[in-house]
């Protein structure tokens, strides 16, 4: 039975200590501030509660592989999950576009993308989706279920697998961009239904590659799940299943450095001066927290140290009235580009009474990808207005959350979401591997490969767990 320091209390890192502890090991969470979960944050205010952070779980079979492996009880018997249909509306005002699209519905969606865009939108969305689903399928498992091997990676998942359909002239030349892929393949407001998807995701379509496009294809193939109660409950019940496996969480433990006297990871150094002892260490946060001694960080790593990641602004808004009996869960409102990428806002309005004081006030979540300069309030509830009717008038108050409350939160450098990893582009857009420089110390949550959201930081910890479990030949997750 070896000894496990992780480092952090997020999805991923929980997920780590879960694994390692069924395999018999000792694991101790440090977490530097009083609670669990990470992102999943949860506000609550004169009966009205709100999700901090993701609103929605795609690719719940990641959480669910959590559970069977760590336990008796299933996702389900833990949470009460439910898949959202509707699955997305949007909104495009510049267009005068209304369009909902249903959930997991391959033929309801071209009939929805038809009415609203005209014959045959529905063909070329289908038609961009299906060469995706090829993208999906050639990188699925080396993207998402097995270790990153730097070599091998940047020739197997470097180059775009996204097998966009060619034309003549410049992009002969090289592969195109997911934004071209867009205006190429679907033109105009059907194209920005893509390209928004992507921008959500903390992914800029300008520079992406085609294979941006599996995210869209992930959402409409394995459908958008929320948990009754608040995403928040996800994350309570994966620290509930560490604790029924034994994992020992020490709160308000900031650690200020890795200790590796000999060349290979040995315990933490926390902020108070305590030294902890371990036979390995899994880094759960932002590995940018911990110094470069520490934490050799490859040169061609994403994030760099120093390196911006692009965050989120999210506006928590208490409404008078009952939710409209037509409302979507989940609207995305495209802005008009003016000068530089388009402003979208993501509108959540969940169909839960634990989010309301009662039948006649609504909760409504509304969060857009930003960079360290947040855009204002009053940008964000003009964008809203536009997917909740009355917005203005039925508003009793509303709360902020900034990428300083992000960093406040995570502890993640300026409040950075890091995004999900993506085969293409040369390699750049993939997350360090889960082992590092140092023997003995691992990488786990969205700031490792494969990369940020909910399922993907889930995945992290069945490699990692593997990694430790089995070494060096550990070929992935079955």
């Amino acid at each position: 039975m070896a000894r496990i320091a992780v480092i952090g209390a997020g999805m991923g890192a929980m997920a780590t200590a879960a694994r390692l502890a069924v395999a018999g090991h000792q694991v101790t969470v440090y977490e530097r501030g009083a609670t669990y979960g990470g992102a999943l944050g949860r506000h609550e205010r004169e009966g009205f509660a709100f999700d901090t952070g993701p609103g929605l779980l795609h690719l719940p079979a990641v959480y669910r592989d959590l559970f069977v492996k760590t336990g008796k009880r299933s996702l389900e018997d833990c949470v009460d999950m439910v898949q959202v249909d509707p699955a997305v509306r949007h909104v495009l005002p510049h267009h005068g576009i209304d369009v909902t699209l249903p959930g997991a519905s391959r033929g309801g969606v071209a009939a929805a993308l038809d009415s609203a865009f005209g014959p045959g939108a529905g063909e070329r969305w289908n038609g961009v989706l299906g060469r995706a689903r090829d993208a999906w399928d050639a990188t699925r498992r080396p993207l998402l279920e097995e270790p990153l091997r730097t070599g091998e990676a940047r020739r197997v998942l470097g180059g775009d697998p996204y097998p966009a359909l060619r034309k003549s002239g410049l992009l002969r030349r090289r592969t195109p961009t997911l934004a071209e892929v867009a205006e190429r393949e679907l033109g105009g407001g059907l194209g920005e239904l893509l390209t928004g998807l992507v921008r959500s995701y903390g992914i800029d379509p300008a520079t992406a590659p085609g294979s941006a496009a599996v995210l869209p294809y992930m959402e409409q193939t394995f459908g958008s799940w929320y948990v009754r109660g608040g995403m928040r409950a996800l994350a309570t019940a994966v620290y509930e299943r560490c604790l029924e496996r034994k994992v020992a969480f020490v709160f308000g433990a900031e650690v200020r450095e890795v200790l590796a006297p000999a060349g290979r990871a040995s315990g933490l150094l926390l902020a108070d001066g305590t030294e902890v002892a371990a036979d390995s260490v899994v880094c759960g946060i932002d590995p940018r927290r911990l110094p470069a001694r520490s934490l050799p960080w490859p040169p061609d790593a994403v994030p760099a140290r120093g390196e911006g990641v692009p965050s989120r602004v999210t506006l928590l808004l208490a409404l008078r009235g009952a939710r409209p009996a037509d409302a979507v869960h989940r609207t995305l409102v495209h802005g008009t580009p003016v000068h530089g990428p388009a402003l979208d806002v993501t509108v959540m309005c969940p169909d839960d009474p634990a989010t309301r004081p009662d039948a006649d006030h609504q909760a409504v979540t509304v969060s857009a990808v930003c960079g360290p300069e947040a855009p204002g309030v009053e940008e964000l509830l003009e964008l809203a207005a536009k997917a909740v009717p009355g917005l203005r008038e039925r508003l009793l108050w509303h709360e902020v959350r900034t990428p300083a409350d992000i960093e406040a939160a995570t502890g993640a450098v300026g409040g950075s979401v890091p995004p999900p990893a993506l085969a293409g582009a040369g390699g750049r857009l993939l997350h360090p591997a889960n082992t590092t420089a140092v023997p003995g110390l691992y990488l786990a949550g969205g700031w490792a490969h494969p990369g940020g959201g909910l399922p993907h930081a889930g995945m992290t910890g069945a490699l990692v767990a593997g990694l430790i479990v089995e070494g060096a030949e550990f070929r992935g997750s079955q």
